[in-house]
C-alpha cells in the first residue's frame, strides 16, 4: 500500500528519462517509480519524460534516479545544468546514431540479398554473405541483443526479444551450415543459408525505429519555443539609470523599461507611459491592448509603437508564461503510455514461440528413434524462422506511413501514429474562435458615406495612418487614399484621433468621439450603426467639424468553409463546441454564422485546458483545434490537438496534427483517414497472425504423421517473405481510397452578407468577384506551401489557396477589389515568404 500524503505536501516535477527504446521500457520505468512509497508517476514514452509527484519527507530526486538506474535506465535531475537542453542533446545524439545504423544496415543488406537470390554459386558467396550479415546483425543491430538481455534480467520480453531470437537463430544456423555443411550432407539434407533474412529483418526494424524516434524528437520543440518567448536580457532602472541585465537578475518591485518592438520579460504593472501591447499569445485575439499606468502586462507579450516602464510583480517561475509552460508539460506527461499492440502481443508471443520450438525438438527427439535429432533441430529452426516478426513489424508502420503520406498530400500534417489512430474516436471537437473559425485579422466589412464624406476620404485615410490603434491599419487599407498634410494631430484616449486640415477639425473613433465633437448623426446612419453593432461588429465614426460624414464596420470574418465543416462534423456524430476569450455578443454572432450550437465566451488560456478536462471527465474523446500560443495547454491536454497552419509555431509544435490550409473541412478528412488507416492496420495484423497461426504448427511438423510433410527452413523463409509482401501490398491499397477532397479545391465560396439581411449559412460568391490562377515555382514541401499561402492571404480582400502538386495558387478577389499584377504579387511573396516565383498560368 502506498502511503497517503496530503496534496499540498507533495512536490510535482517533470524529469527527462534516458534509455527507453519501446513502450515496454516506459511501462518498466512507470512500474518502478510507482512502487516507491508515496510516489505517483506517469511516463510519457513519446516525450521521453516522467511526471512525478512525491512527498519530500519520504523521497527525493536522487532516490528516484537510483530506482530508475537500477531498472536499467536513467533520470536527469541535475538542477545545476539546463536539464531540457541536456535531454534534447542526448535524444538528438541517439537519433543521429540510429539513422546512421539504419542507412548502414540497408546499404549492407541490399547486396547481401542480391547475392543470395541471383548469384548463390559465386566463389566464396557464402563467406561474403556471412561477413555482411555479421556486420548487420551483431554490429548495426547490436542494440536488439543488448535490450533483450536487459529485458531477460527483469523477466520480461518485447519486440527486441523477438527480433534478437529470430535473427540470432537464423544467423547461427546459417553459420553452422556454412562451416559444417557435411553434418547435413551426410544425412542426405542440403544445407541452406539464411543470412539475407537475418540482415533484412534488422534493416526493416531499424527503419521503423528511426521514423519513430524522429517523431518523438519533435515533442520537446513546443517547450523550447515557449521558453524562447522570454527575452534573455532586459533593461531595468538602477539608481536612476537604465541598466541592461540578465532576466534571472530581475526581482519583484524592480522597474523595467520596455522599448517599442520589445518583448515584455516578466509580469508587472505599468508605472509610466502608455502603448499598445500584442497579447494574442495569451488571449488569441488579434487586436493589441492599450496599456496605461495601473494596467497589467505579462511576460512574452510584444510591445508595439510606444514605450513605457512597469514594476515587476511576478518573476521566474511565477509568471503567466511560465505557468503556461508548466501546463503544457504536465498535459503532455499526464497521458498514459501508449502500449503498442505489437509489443503487448510480443510479450506473450515470444515465449510461446520459443516454447513451441523447444517442445517441437523434444517431441521429435523422443518420438522418432531414427532421425529424431535431425528432424527436431530442423523443426526448431524452422519454427523460429517462420515466426520471425517481419510481417508483424511491418503491419503497423507501413499502414501508418501510407496514411500519414496521404494526409500530407492533402495538407494534413500528422506527427505520430498515435494521433492518427485516435482521430477516428473523436466525438467532441473544441474550436478556438480567432484564426480557427474566423480568419484571424480585422477587416472592414461595411462602409457608409455621406456626399461630404466621399470628398474627405483622403483626410480620414491620413488620420488612420497616423493612429497607433490596431484597427487603424484595417481602415487605412480599406480606404486606400492619398496622404494629406495635417496642421495638427492628436490622439484622444478612449475615443480615437483628431486632426486639423485647412482650419477644419476632423475626427475618427468610437461613438464617444461623436459626442465630443457635438455632431449630429443622421437617422439612417444611426439605424445602420445599431444593426452593425448587433452583428458584433466594431463601428468607427468619421466626423468633419460637427457633421458625421461616414462610418466603417470592422470584424474578424468567419472563414468561407467553417459553416460547412461544422455541419459535416455534426453529421459524422462529432459535437462541436467553441471556446473564445472574446465577449459574449461577438461569440454568439460567430457561433450563429458557423452553425455551432454550443459555445463559451470570455475564456482565459488556463480555462481552455480546464474545459477540455471537463469534457474528458464526461467520457468524451476530445479534439482541440486552435492557432495561438494561448491554445497550447488545451492542445496538449486534448486527446488530439489540431493546429491551424497559419497560426503560431508553438501551437503547431504542441499539436500532433496540423492543417496547413487552416481549413476546418480537413478535420473531417483527418477523421476519415484515421478510420481507413486503423482498418488497414487491423487487416495487416490479422493476416500477420493468421500466417503465424497456420504456419507455426506446420513448421513444427504437425502434418508429418499425416502425409510425411516436413517444412523446409528455406520454404519457411519464402513464406515469411510472402507474408511481408502481402502486408505491404494491403497498406498500399490505402493510397487509392478516395476519402479526401483534393487540397486547394474550394467547396464553399466566400460568404456574402447584404445590408438588409445577415447570412447565417454560406452563400454563393458575390457577383463581380474575380478568381485567378497562378503558377508558383520554388515550393519543395508543405512548409513552403504554407508560407506562400500565408503571404498571399495577407493581402486585403484576397482569399488564397495554394497547392503543392500541382504548384498552383488560386486567388479569389472580393467584389470591388482590384486585381494585383504579377509584379505586385511577386513583391509580396519575396517580402513575406522568401525565394518563390509567381507567374500567370
Amino acid at each position: 500500500m502506498k502511503k497517503d500524503t496530503k496534496k499540498d505536501a507533495t512536490i510535482k516535477q517533470i524529469f527527462p528519462v534516458v534509455g527507453m527504446s519501446c513502450a515496454a521500457c516506459a511501462a518498466r520505468v512507470d512500474k518502478t517509480l510507482n512502487s516507491l512509497e508515496g510516489v505517483t508517476a506517469s511516463v510519457n514514452y513519446a516525450a521521453a519524460a516522467v511526471t512525478v509527484s512525491y512527498p519530500p519527507e519520504a523521497c527525493s530526486p536522487e532516490k528516484l534516479r537510483e530506482a530508475v538506474r537500477n531498472a536499467g535506465y536513467d533520470l536527469l535531475i541535475d538542477t545545476a545544468t539546463d536539464v531540457e537542453a541536456e535531454a534534447a542533446r542526448l535524444r538528438n545524439r541517439h537519433y543521429v546514431q540510429l539513422k546512421r545504423r539504419t542507412i548502414g544496415a540497408i546499404a549492407l543488406s541490399l547486396p547481401l540479398s542480391v547475392i543470395s537470390m541471383c548469384f548463390p554459386q559465386l566463389p566464396y558467396a557464402g563467406y561474403i554473405m556471412w561477413i555482411l550479415a555479421t556486420l548487420v546483425v551483431f554490429g548495426l543491430g547490436r542494440d536488439f541483443f543488448i535490450n533483450t538481455w536487459k529485458q531477460l534480467k527483469h523477466g520480461t520480453s518485447n519486440m527486441d526479444t523477438l527480433v534478437a531470437n529470430s535473427t540470432g537463430i537464423a544467423y547461427l544456423f546459417s553459420t553452422f551450415n556454412l562451416f559444417f555443411p557435411e553434418f547435413w550432407i551426410q544425412k542426405g539434407i542440403a544445407p541452406h543459408l539464411y543470412f539475407e533474412a537475418a540482415a533484412m529483418i534488422i534493416a526493416f526494424i531499424l527503419l521503423g525505429r528511426t521514423l519513430e524516434e524522429r517523431a518523438k524528437g519533435q515533442t520537446s520543440e513546443a517547450i523550447r519555443k515557449l521558453m524562447g518567448l522570454q527575452p534573455k536580457r532586459v533593461t531595468v532602472i538602477k539608481d536612476g539609470q537604465e541598466v541592461e541585465t540578465g532576466i534571472d537578475s530581475i526581482l519583484p518591485q524592480d522597474v523595467v523599461v520596455v522599448k517599442p518592438g520589445e518583448r515584455i520579460a516578466v509580469d508587472g504593472t505599468v508605472l509610466q507611459g502608455s502603448s499598445y501591447v500584442d497579447e494574442s499569445m495569451l488571449s488569441g485575439e488579434p487586436l493589441a491592448v492599450r496599456k496605461q499606468p495601473g494596467d497589467k502586462v505579462f511576460a512574452g507579450t510584444i510591445n508595439q509603437k510606444g514605450g513605457f516602464r512597469f514594476t515587476a510583480d511576478k518573476v521566474g517561475s511565477d509568471t503567466l508564461l511560465a505557468h503556461i509552460i508548466r501546463r503544457v508539460q504536465e498535459a503532455q506527461g499526464s497521458k498514459a503510455p501508449v502500449q503498442k499492440l505489437v509489443d503487448k502481443i510480443a510479450a506473450v508471443f515470444v515465449p510461446s514461440i520459443i516454447l513451441i520450438a523447444i517442445l517441437s525438438f523434444l517431441l521429435w527427439y523422443v518420438l522418432d528413434d531414427a532421425n529424431g535429432f535431425t528432424h527436431g533441430l530442423l523443426a526448431l529452426v524452422t519454427v523460429l524462422i517462420i515466426a520471425c516478426p517481419c510481417a508483424l513489424g511491418l503491419a503497423t508502420p507501413t499502414a501508418i506511413m501510407v496514411g500519414i503520406g496521404k494526409g500530407a498530400g492533402q495538407g494534413i500534417l500528422i506527427k505520430d501514429a498515435e494521433s492518427l489512430e485516435i482521430a477516428r474516436k473523436i466525438d467532441l471537437l473544441v474550436l478556438d474562435k480567432t484564426g480557427t473559425v474566423t480568419e484571424g485579422k480585422p477587416v472592414v466589412t461595411d462602409w457608409l458615406w455621406t456626399a461630404e464624406g466621399e470628398n474627405c476620404k483622403d483626410i480620414f485615410y491620413t488620420l488612420e495612418k497616423h493612429s497607433e490603434h490596431p484597427l487603424a491599419e484595417a481602415i487605412a487599407q480599406g480606404i486606400r487614399g492619398t496622404e494629406q498634410t495635417l496642421e495638427a494631430f492628436e490622439s484622444l484616449t478612449g475615443m480615437g484621433v483628431k486632426g486639423k486640415a485647412k482650419g477644419i477639425s476632423y475626427y475618427a473613433g468610437n461613438y464617444r468621439i461623436v459626442e465630443a465633437a457635438k455632431a449630429k448623426v443622421p437617422a439612417p446612419m444611426e439605424e445602420k450603426a445599431q444593426l452593425l453593432a448587433a452583428e458584433a461588429k466594431t463601428v468607427v465614426w468619421f466626423v468633419k467639424g460637427n457633421e458625421v460624414c461616414g462610418l466603417a464596420a470592422i470584424t474578424d470574418r468567419i472563414k468561407p468553409t467553417s459553416a460547412e465543416a461544422v455541419a459535416t462534423l455534426q453529421q459524422m456524430g462529432v459535437e462541436v463546441v467553441m471556446l473564445t476569450g472574446d465577449n459574449s455578443q461577438t461569440a454568439a454572432s460567430i457561433a450563429r454564422q458557423a452553425g455551432i450550437r454550443r459555445f463559451q465566451a470570455e475564456v482565459l488560456p488556463d480555462q481552455k485546458a480546464e474545459w477540455v478536462k471537463k469534457f474528458q471527465s464526461e467520457g468524451k474523446k476530445v479534439a482541440m483545434a486552435g492557432d495561438g500560443i494561448n491554445d497550447s495547454a488545451a492542445l496538449a491536454q486534448a486527446d488530439l490537438g489540431i493546429a491551424m497552419g497559419q497560426g503560431s509555431d508553438i501551437a503547431m509544435s504542441v499539436a500532433p496534427m496540423t492543417l496547413m490550409s487552416s481549413d476546418l473541412l480537413r478535420i473531417a478528412d483527418a477523421i476519415r483517414l484515421s478510420a481507413d488507416t486503423v482498418r488497414t492496420i487491423r487487416q495487416n495484423l490479422f493476416w500477420a497472425f493468421i500466417y503465424n497461426l497456420i504456419s507455426v504448427p506446420v513448421a513444427a511438423g504437425i502434418l508429418y504423421p499425416v502425409n510425411g510433410f516436413l517444412l523446409n527452413p528455406m520454404i519457411a523463409g519464402a513464406i515469411m517473405a510472402m507474408s511481408s509482401v502481402s502486408v505491404v501490398t494491403n497498406s498500399l491499397r490505402l493510397k487509392k481510397k478516395k476519402s479526401l477532397v483534393p487540397a486547394g479545391v474550394p467547396t464553399v465560396t466566400d460568404t456574402c452578407e447584404t445590408d438588409e439581411q445577415e447570412a447565417e449559412t454560406p452563400q454563393s460568391a458575390a457577383a463581380g468577384s474575380v478568381r485567378k490562377e497562378y503558377q508558383v515555382t520554388g515550393m519543395m514541401c508543405h512548409h513552403c506551401q504554407g508560407r506562400v499561402e500565408k503571404a498571399l492571404n495577407s493581402v486585403e480582400g484576397v482569399h488564397a489557396t495554394v497547392t503543392l502538386d500541382p504548384p498552383v495558387a488560386v486567388l479569389e478577389y472580393e467584389n470591388g477589389q482590384p486585381v494585383l499584377n504579377i509584379e505586385e504579387l511577386q513583391k509580396i511573396l519575396t517580402e513575406k515568404a522568401g525565394d518563390y516565383e509567381i507567374s500567370e498560368k
